[in-house]
């Protein structure tokens, strides 16, 4: 299993978008708001060099773009 961090803003409809699949799915990872605390828009921007969100953290690699995102997830998560 990948270590995984969703960064995200409440106010992006792209992050909303990802945040309700990942809700829907009840799939468990770590989501760090870049409007809570300066530190976590600088670990993205850090990561990935900007700071666009949402962006999932795979292994430290930068995964940008919502449907991106959520294909992934579905593809990592899927049912057998």
């Amino acid at each position: 299993m990948a270590n995984l961090v969703l960064y995200y803003t409440q106010s992006c409809p792209y992050s909303q978008k990802v945040l309700r699949f990942i809700e829907q799915n009840n799939i468990k990872l770590v989501l760090k708001d870049t409007h809570e605390g300066r530190q976590n828009r600088e670990d993205l921007i850090k990561i990935g060099g900007k700071s666009q969100v949402p962006c999932l953290v795979i292994d430290g690699q930068a995964l940008y773009e919502s449907d991106d995102i959520i294909e992934w997830l579905k593809n990592e998560f899927k049912r057998h």
